[in-house]
């Protein structure tokens, strides 16, 4: 999967790579824009309705999914990474999603060494 279809979540230095990802052709949402305030399972409903890669700094995401069942058919990555600034951050996120190609069907997590992938569940429209 690309990122024509990524949901931002969090994290207000995420501004900058939904910037530069946009004046690449990606079709990037930004929550904290589109959606205001939205809590987490609207969010998550709405990549999912959206065929959406949900990209979050947010660790509630994995608990919707793997506890109480919602659909993510579309993937989610989680970033947990330190980073000296929005800059360097908003890099490293590119860097790691443009490094794969698989995240669809996946939930994934990304730290500072390692991308760990964990299959989601398919649902019977996804």
């Amino acid at each position: 999967m690309t990122l024509n279809h990524a949901a931002l979540r969090q994290r207000k230095h995420l501004g900058r790579f939904r910037h530069s990802t946009s004046q690449t052709g990606h079709d990037v949402l930004w929550i904290r824009e589109a959606a205001p305030g939205s809590p987490d399972p609207e969010v998550l409903a709405r990549a999912y309705a959206e065929s959406r890669l949900l990209i979050t700094f947010d660790k509630d995401f994995g608990e919707l999914v793997f506890r109480r069942g919602a659909k993510a058919a579309h993937g989610i990555v989680l970033f947990r990474i330190a980073q000296p600034s929005s800059a360097a951050v908003a890099e490293r996120v590119a860097a790691v999603l443009a490094s794969r190609d698989d995240w669809a069907g996946h939930f994934s997590v990304v730290d500072d060494f390692t991308i760990r992938m964990r299959q989601l569940q398919r649902s019977e429209n996804g």
